[in-house]
């Protein structure tokens, strides 16, 4: 066989009863979370202009919009993913090599799971098979260093949350995960230089294709089933060799994801958890500051902090400002959080901000490199103008696997997230029905995330 059809049957052979309870809790932890980050990005510049987008070109109304309405699968797929992935508020999963975000196959997944008539246990079983996958190809196989975007793993992963979602056989999987890969190796532009909406969008559009491939698969199109060890496949082209024994794979890498505690990059988290901590103790304002140096770990410093990457001290935009650990460290100073509101056209060019994140200086240090990503050390100074140098060394966040998110803890985040677009009861019920998903059909829930909306 070939490995897309060694993927294939690890995929179908998934089953719930495989989930560790503590996997089981912690993959609704979350869809709680995703779905929060989604609902609070309901009015974002481009999810306003991708339901514009829907509404002119429609679709059979097979799959459920949060926030109401109803199109086909993969345009669901697409803009319920946009909505998990605009505000950059949701899951990660670090490896030595890579950075993607899990949740992001949630949009693919829930909507095939509505289309299939699935429970929640069978949503929750798909979306611990795309998170299995995407998180080991990611340690294995990463791209980033070859100049491809991590959405390049993730069209394995959605690919096969489709799949199990859908209820292919091994035959059609393999052809699903094949069709969805083949065609979509993205660029590492994304993410570098002067950033674009296709920052957040370029995942949604990977769940699109992959839902749109499931359904292909499903009617009988077939597609490279080479497309990993084939000649100019994934690794001959792009990665080069790895191993994945998908015989011995499990459902339990979801455990060693990470949530994020403040609405910012992932690699920045424990730097701005570092530096509020610092500001409680010691009780400095921005106006005190001479100067911020921290030292971080490299691939910190590549993507935020000014490397490779691009100059993080030019900031005019929500997507630059969120990749932009001196905006963010800033704001975190002068805001008390990093939150939505921080990244406010207004806030983001407000001078307040604009010239403290000029003071912000950031550089790599190789001890701590060697920490990550078992860590996420980061090591903080602040220059006061009385002459104080003010120091913390943190290694980890409240949301890394060394220090989990508790249940109650996401739930407050979703609810400040919801707020604005759901009354209390709305929240309470999808709180819930998250909590009891595996006893619950996909329907219910989507049912209660059709009547979010903007209220008043």
């Amino acid at each position: 066989m070939t490995l897309v059809e060694q993927l294939a049957q690890f995929v179908v052979r998934a089953d719930y009863e495989q989930l560790s309870p503590e996997a089981r809790r912690e993959l609704k932890i979350r869809v709680l979370d995703s779905l929060g980050c989604a609902i609070g990005a309901l009015e974002g510049e481009p999810i306003v202009l991708i339901r514009q987008h829907l509404e002119e070109f429609g679709g059979n109304p097979l799959a459920t919009l949060i926030g109401g309405g109803k199109t086909a699968p993969d345009r669901a797929a697409f803009y319920n993913g946009a909505l998990v992935r605009y505000l950059d508020y949701n899951d990660s999963f670090l490896a030595k090599g890579e950075t993607c975000h899990p949740s992001d196959n949630l949009g693919a997944v829930m909507a095939a799971s509505e289309y299939a008539d699935r429970s929640g246990r069978d949503m929750l079983t798909a979306l611990a098979v795309a998170y299995q996958v995407q998180c080991r190809l990611s340690e294995v196989a990463p791209v980033r260093h070859k100049g491809f975007d991590h959405t390049t793993q993730g069209t394995y992963a959605a690919g096969a949350g489709v799949a199990k979602a859908l209820g292919l056989d091994v035959e059609r999987t393999a052809n699903a995960i094949a069709l969805s890969a083949t065609p979509n190796n993205a660029l590492r532009v994304t993410r570098t230089g002067r950033l674009s909406h296709w920052k957040g969008l370029a995942y949604p559009h990977t769940g699109f294709v992959a839902t749109h491939a499931g359904f292909l698969a499903m009617r009988g199109i077939t597609g490279p089933l080479e497309v990993f060890e084939g000649n100019k496949g994934f690794m001959d082209a792009i990665a080069g060799h790895f191993e994945i024994d998908w015989s011995q794979e499990d459902l339990e890498r979801v455990r060693k994801t990470i949530i994020k505690k403040y609405n910012a990059e992932i690699h920045s988290q424990s730097a701005i958890e570092g530096l509020l901590e610092l500001q409680a103790q010691h009780g400095f304002t921005a106006q005190d500051v001479e100067r911020i140096e921290l030292d971080t770990f490299q691939v910190a410093f590549m993507i935020i902090g000014g490397g490779e990457e691009g100059d993080k001290h030019i900031v005019q935009t929500k997507e630059e400002a969120d990749h932009s650990l001196p905006y963010m460290l800033a704001a975190a100073l002068l805001d008390g959080d990093v939150g939505p509101a921080q990244y406010e056209p207004e806030r983001i060019l407000r001078e307040d901000v604009q010239t403290l994140l000029r003071k912000v200086h950031v550089r790599p240090r190789d001890d701590l490199s060697a920490r990550f990503p078992d860590e996420m050390p980061a090591h903080l100074r602040v220059h006061l103008k009385d002459g104080r140098v003010l120091e913390i060394e943190k290694r980890d966040y409240e949301g890394f696997h060394t220090r989990p998110m508790a249940w109650e803890r996401v739930a407050q985040k979703f609810e400040r997230l919801a707020a604005p677009y759901a009354d209390a009861s709305l929240r309470r019920n999808i709180i819930s029905c998250v909590e009891n998903l595996e006893n619950v059909k996909v329907r219910e829930l989507v049912g209660l995330l059709a009547q979010v909306k903007k209220e008043g």
